[in-house]
C-alpha cells in the first residue's frame, strides 16, 4: 500500500470492535517455546508482525496453526492460534528474521530455559530511537547464564540450567520483564524481579504462564515473585484488547464530534488516558460490552499530559492526544521516548530553545495559533509529536 486517501469532515458514529493487543500477543506466542504441549491463544490480531513471528517460531520447529475462518466471521475479528513446540530442533534465531522485529529477540529466554542454550541475533525493527538490550542480558546473567557477543549475535548458555535469583531492573522495561519472567518460570528455586514493568501486556503474559503451570505472584505490581517449576503444560488463553487502539479510536471520535462504541475495550487498561479524555470534555461510558465515547457538544478543554510507564499516560498515545486537543493552554509532554520523534516535526528546531524546559517539551506557538483558528470552526493543522501532521475539520 503506497498511500491511504481519507475524505473527512464527517462525525464517526457506530460500533468498532477492538483487536487483540499486538504487544500482548507476541510474547504469548513466544511463551509456547516453554512447553511441549499445545498452547491455544484466542483473539490474536491479524497483523504482519504476527505472521512474521509465526515464521520465526517455525524456524524453531514450533507448529503454528491458525484455526480456520468460521462462516460469517469478519476479517476484523481475532484469530485463534494453536502453537506446539514438541521438539526444538534449532536454537538459533537468524539475523534476517530477528532484525525485522524487535520483539522476536524475546525468544532468547525460553530457548535458554527449555534447551540450555541459544544464539539470537541482536534485534531491529524499532524506529523509536536507541533501545539497547543490555538490561535483558544482565537479567539473564543474574540467573546463571553465560553470554558472549559475536558477529551481531548473542550467544547464551546455561547448560546446567537456570537458577533463581534476585533480579533488580535498573529501569522499567517491558521487554526485559518479559524475558525475566519466561526465564524464571523454569529456573531452580525462587526468583524475585524488582522494578518490573506493570504494563497490562506483562500481566497478561504472567496470567497465561500461570495457566500453563507457572507460579507467579505479585502480578500487576512492580515486584514479581516466581517459584520455578520443572515443566509447563498446555493451556488456553485469550489475548487482552489493545489499549492503544482503544485510545486512538476514542480520540478520533473526539476530533470528529463523533459517538462510537468500542466493543471489547476495557477501561482498566488505560485509566489515566480515559481520565485525561474526560478532562477535555469527552463523555466516556463504561458498558458490559466495552466503552462508549461521545463528543459533549461543546469545545474541547485544553489539558497537560506527561507520559510515564503504566499506569501513567502511554507514550504511544501522545501524538494522537496532541492532534485531538484544541486549546489555548499548551499541551505538555515529557519523557525521552519522543526526543527523536520531535525532529520529524517541521518546526522542531523552533520548538526547542525558549519553549523547552528540562525533561519536558512545551509546544506553544503553533498550538495556540491552531487553537484560535479551530475555535472559529475553520480548517486547522493539528500538531502531531510523532511523524505526521494531521489535517482535521471541525464543524
Amino acid at each position: 500500500m503506497d498511500r491511504i486517501r481519507i475524505i473527512g469532515g464527517e462525525p464517526l458514529k457506530g460500533t468498532i470492535p477492538i483487536s487483540g493487543a499486538k504487544n500482548a500477543a507476541l510474547p504469548l506466542m513466544i511463551a509456547s517455546l516453554l512447553t511441549r504441549e499445545t498452547l491455544t491463544l484466542k483473539n490474536i490480531p491479524r497483523l504482519a508482525d504476527v505472521s512474521l513471528l509465526g515464521r520465526i517460531l517455525g524456524n524453531h520447529a514450533v507448529d503454528v496453526t491458525a484455526v480456520g475462518k468460521k462462516m460469517g466471521q469478519s476479517t476484523t475479528e481475532g484469530q485463534t492460534f494453536k502453537l506446539k513446540a514438541g521438539e526444538i530442533v534449532d536454537t538459533t534465531a537468524p539475523y534476517e528474521m530477528v532484525s525485522r522485529m524487535r520483539a522476536s529477540f524475546w525468544v532468547l529466554a525460553p530457548l535458554l530455559a527449555r534447551c540450555g542454550e541459544a544464539k539470537v541475533s541482536l534485534p531491529g525493527g524499532c524506529a523509536i530511537g536507541t533501545r539497547r538490550v543490555d538490561l535483558h542480558l544482565t537479567t539473564l546473567e543474574s540467573l546463571g547464564v553465560s553470554i558472549e557477543l559475536e558477529g551481531g549475535y548473542v550467544i547464551a548458555k546455561a547448560l546446567k540450567g537456570l537458577t533463581g535469583a534476585r533480579v533488580t531492573l535498573t529501569k522499567v522495561s517491558v521487554g526485559a520483564t518479559h524475558n525475566a519472567l519466561m526465564a524464571a518460570v523454569l529456573a531452580r528455586g525462587e526468583t524475585l524481579i524488582e522494578n518490573a514493568a506493570r504494563e497490562p501486556e506483562v500481566a497478561d503474559l504472567a496470567n497465561c504462564l500461570n495457566k500453563m503451570g507457572a507460579k507467579i505472584e505479585g502480578i500487576g505490581s512492580s515486584i514479581l515473585q516466581v517459584q520455578g517449576v520443572d515443566r509447563l503444560h498446555g493451556a488456553e488463553h485469550t489475548v487482552i484488547p489493545d489499549r492503544i487502539e482503544t485510545g486512538t479510536y476514542a480520540m478520533a471520535a473526539a476530533m470528529t464530534n463523533g459517538d462510537v462504541v468500542l466493543e471489547g475495550a476495557r477501561a482498566d487498561l488505560l485509566q489515566e488516558v480515559l481520565q485525561t479524555l474526560r478532562s477535555t470534555g469527552l463523555e466516556i461510558e463504561e458498558r458490559p460490552s466495552g466503552l462508549r465515547v461521545a463528543w459533549n457538544g461543546g469545545a474541547l478543554n485544553p489539558v497537560s499530559v506527561e507520559t510515564r510507564p503504566f499506569p501513567g499516560f502511554s507514550t504511544d498515545l501522545q501524538s494522537a492526544c496532541c492532534s485531538h486537543v484544541h486549546g489555548k493552554r499548551p499541551l505538555q509532554s515529557a519523557g525521552d521516548y519522543f526526543r527523536q520523534s520531535l525532529h520529524a516535526y517541521s518546526g522542531a528546531d523552533k520548538a526547542r530553545g525558549p519553549h523547552r524546559a528540562p525533561g519536558r517539551y512545551r509546544l506553544r506557538h503553533r498550538g495556540e495559533r491552531t487553537a484560535r483558528r479551530a475555535s472559529h470552526g475553520q480548517r486547522s493543522s493539528c500538531l502531531s509529536l510523532a511523524y505526521h501532521r494531521w489535517t482535521c475539520r471541525r464543524r
